[in-house]
């Protein structure tokens, strides 16, 4: 009932930047909190940044300084900014939200399909 469409990502030079976009839609009430996680090959999945309804943010210390989250909530949409990429940071990257679906009364954990980012140097 509710979909998480991630773009954006891609092959980008070490020192660039790219910036993901994730939008959500299908039967939303309201979204809490969202997120950008990502998995290397052989790695566990990890945040990489959170940012809640009222645009409180989080970052895993390995892209603060680098790294911006946003959303805009009119468009039910996520963004991550990644400035400065390493070859580090190579992954698939997946948008996680707290939505809360029309006509139930629980929050739900959605996920996208996740977006390849390669980084080369």
């Amino acid at each position: 009932q509710v979909q998480l469409v991630e773009s954006g990502g891609g092959l980008e030079q070490a020192g660039g930047s790219l910036r993901l976009s994730c939008a959500a839609s299908g039967s939303i009430f309201s979204i809490n909190t969202m997120g950008w996680f990502r998995q290397a090959p052989g790695n566990l999945r990890e945040l990489v940044a959170g940012i809640t309804s009222g645009g409180s943010t989080y970052y895993a210390d390995s892209v603060k300084g680098r790294f911006t989250i946003s959303r805009d909530n009119a468009k039910n949409t996520l963004y991550l900014q990644m400035n400065s990429l390493k070859p580090e940071d190579t992954a698939v990257y997946y948008c996680n939200a707290d939505v809360k679906v029309v006509n139930r009364k629980v929050w739900e954990d959605y996920w996208g399909q996740g977006t390849q980012v390669t980084v080369f140097s």
